[in-house]
Formats: C-alpha cells, structure tokens, sequence
C-alpha cells in the first residue's frame, strides 16, 4: 500500500509554522497520519472505518477523570 501526496496539516496545529503538528492524507481506502516535523520518519495508516475509532480512543485518553 503506498501513501497518498495529498497531506495536508491539522487545523489544529497552533499559529506560526505549526511546530506542533500533525499532517493527514486520504484516500478511499486508508488515512495516514505522519508528523510534520519528520515526514520521513514514517507514518500511520488506517482503513478508512479505523480512523474514527482510533481518533475517539486518542480523545478519551487525554480526558482527566
């Protein structure tokens, strides 16, 4: 499986250039997601029905009870 050119930053990613930042790339099978200060370090790809479940599991990890 090779990986989209289509990346793209978060909207996330703060002001400035964005030191803080994640990128994403879609494509109709899988989204991969790569660190934007180390592109090619490599990257992490999910089929697209993943996706969802990876990023609500990341959300309710950083919630403090």
């Amino acid at each position: 499986m090779t990986t989209p050119d289509n990346w793209r930053k978060s909207s996330y990613s703060g002001s400035g250039d964005g030191n803080a930042c994640v990128e994403i790339a879609t494509a109709p099978s899988h989204i991969s997601i790569r660190d934007s200060k180390a592109p090619t370090l490599g990257t992490l790809t999910f089929p697209t029905t993943a996706f969802t479940p990876f990023l609500h599991a990341l959300k309710d990890s950083t919630v403090e009870e």
